[in-house]
């Protein structure tokens, strides 16, 4: 009777064990509010364990990671175009994004999971170059790097 009553226990924190988590939604967008190429919201503040999807909302996006804008030893993403895509988030930290096809005109945007301290200085520093090579929006980090709380 003690193993029913352990493995019962077991099957119950295993069924219950992403209740915490949630999942946020990103729509990528050609034009929103006056801005041109931008993901709405731009920059999402998330906990360890919770997801974003990236909604297909205009034809010619997807989403990818930017390789020198995540935080020590978290997985990236490269999303197919016009795809909708799940990622999870496990480790705290800045995490900055682009639409590949539209990241020279400023398509990027950010994902806080939990407490931004672990690389928010080299991530800042890292995107401040990139975005002096943007054709278009070229405050775009910037403005969304003031976002973070």
């Amino acid at each position: 009777m003690n193993k029913f009553k352990i493995l019962t226990f077991s099957i119950c924190l295993f069924l219950t064990g992403n209740v915490y988590s949630a999942q946020y939604e990103v729509k990528m967008l050609s034009s929103h509010n006056g801005q041109m190429m931008v993901f709405e919201p731009p920059v999402i503040n998330i906990q360890p364990g919770d997801s974003v999807r990236w909604l297909n909302a205009n034809p010619g996006h997807n989403t990818a990671s930017i390789d020198g804008m995540l935080p020590s030893g978290a997985k990236g993403w490269d999303g197919k175009m016009n795809e909708e895509l799940v990622v999870e988030f496990t480790k705290e930290g800045v995490y900055g994004y682009k639409c590949t096809p539209h990241y020279i005109l400023g398509m990027v945007g950010l994902v806080v999971v939990g407490n931004a301290d672990s690389n928010l200085e080299k991530t800042k520093a890292f995107a401040n170059e990139e975005q002096s090579k943007f054709a278009t929006n070229k405050d775009r980090f910037s403005e969304y790097f003031s976002l973070i709380k």
